[in-house]
């Protein structure tokens, strides 16, 4: 059996640890950029406390992919933890953990800090580069 992988990710984020905490748990922004471009969010539901669902279906060009989780932590504004399921795994029962964590840097900035455990192993490659994409288009979003 393959050991699951863990992606790591971190950015500096235009803005304070607040705005972009608040950005992970906005619906409408979430649709925006969460997904890694050419693939889109169509809809989003958010249920921002622990405990809550989060659901996003996704346009991964023309093939349907449904991702779900559940907040496990919510410490507004330095840390969110969820859990992460994808139908387009090779088991679609498997179930990841994802840790975003917020630290104040300089005048009005955010090393945002992703790390997402227990992937399939197939999957590193494309949640690394998946992450990378995120983590730019919501810096793009913060600084529009």
């Amino acid at each position: 059996m393959t050991e699951a992988r863990t992606v790591h990710v971190q950015r500096i984020m235009p803005a304070g640890p607040e705005e972009v905490f608040d950005e992970w748990l906005d619906p409408e922004s979430l649709r925006e950029w969460m997904c890694p471009r050419p693939t889109r969010c169509v809809t989003v539901t958010v249920e921002p406390r622990v405990g809550g669902l989060f659901r996003f279906d996704v346009d991964d060009r023309g093939a349907s992919v449904l991702i779900t989780g559940q907040f496990v932590s919510i410490e507004r504004p330095r840390l969110l933890r969820f859990t992460w399921t994808n139908s387009y795994w090779v088991d679609p029962t498997a179930s990841s953990m994802v840790t975003v964590t917020f630290e104040p840097v300089r005048d009005d900035q955010t090393l945002m800090s992703i790390e997402h455990v227990m992937l399939p192993p197939e999957e590193y490659e494309n949640f690394h580069d998946g992450w990378l994409k995120t983590a730019d288009q919501l810096a793009d979003r913060l600084n529009a």
